[in-house]
């Protein structure tokens, strides 16, 4: 959206012509490479660039919508679900990127600096959960979110969560990943004043079914104010996170 405020400025202002400033609008909104049709026009209705899901992908054609992308002027591109072997074949292709490997995740430019006070807190109810955590926490980021990590913090030791109140009570949106039961989520929706976003992961024993249980427990959930997003989806919550967060951020500039 900020694209088409500076065309309606510059032509405004006299430095495009009308035509020019048609022109700029009318430009295709997707450009179609034959295996992919990169959506050109997603920032500027979700105030966010297209975000490349790695997973099924091979790097050349990773590599070509990154090359798209980049050609269209966009500065900082996300890839998610990205295998380490991928990466190393992306940076022998010549694209720049750096990899975060425990999100399976690269960013192609520069993290952008957190704006605002708020943050996100991203909790797991253990260790086994970080990779899904960690894809949330580097999506937030990506989209210039500060993010708290709190992970480790499940309920078979509820001390350990309890530990980190402040954080809970001070967060605008929380993030809980958890598998097993899935308990976590409603911990901290009775803990705390914010939005919870639940993320069940497939982590857990025979009778969890591959992340069902828990799936099933956070949409059970008895806490106020829990959402629930797919089975080991941290992108997803990552990214709804830091929409809400967003809206808190620029309610700060306005106080």
């Amino acid at each position: 959206m900020n694209d088409i405020k500076q065309i309606l400025h510059d032509f405004k202002n006299d430095t495009i012509t009308l035509d020019e400033a048609y022109l700029k609008l009318k430009e295709a909104p997707f450009e179609d490479i034959g295996y992919a049709k990169v959506d050109l026009h997603r920032k500027l209705r979700q105030g966010v660039s297209e975000v490349i899901y790695g997973a099924g992908k091979t790097p050349e054609q990773i590599a070509g919508i990154l090359a798209v992308m980049r050609s269209h002027h966009e500065k900082v591109i996300l890839i998610t679900r990205l295998s380490r072997e991928a990466y190393d074949e992306l940076i022998r292709l010549g694209c720049d990127a750096k990899y975060y490997p425990e999100a399976r995740a690269a960013i192609s430019g520069t993290m952008p600096e957190p704006e605002g006070k708020s943050f996100i807190v991203v909790a797991t109810g253990g260790t086994s959960d970080i990779p899904v955590a960690e894809e949330a926490a580097i999506t937030a980021e990506f989209l210039g979110n500060r993010v708290k990590r709190l992970y480790d913090v499940g309920v078979a030791g509820l001390h350990r969560v309890l530990s980190h109140i402040d954080e809970i009570m001070s967060a605008s949106v929380i993030i809980a990943v958890a598998g097993m039961e899935g308990a976590l989520a409603s911990v901290l929706g009775g803990l705390a004043d914010c939005p919870v976003i639940a993320v069940p992961t497939s982590v857990g024993y025979g009778a969890s079914f591959g992340g069902v249980s828990a799936l099933l427990a956070m949409l059970n959930s008895c806490a106020s104010g829990v959402s629930v997003v797919n089975i080991d989806n941290g992108f997803g919550a990552g990214y709804l996170a830091g929409r809400i967060n967003r809206i808190r951020t620029e309610n700060e500039g306005k106080s």
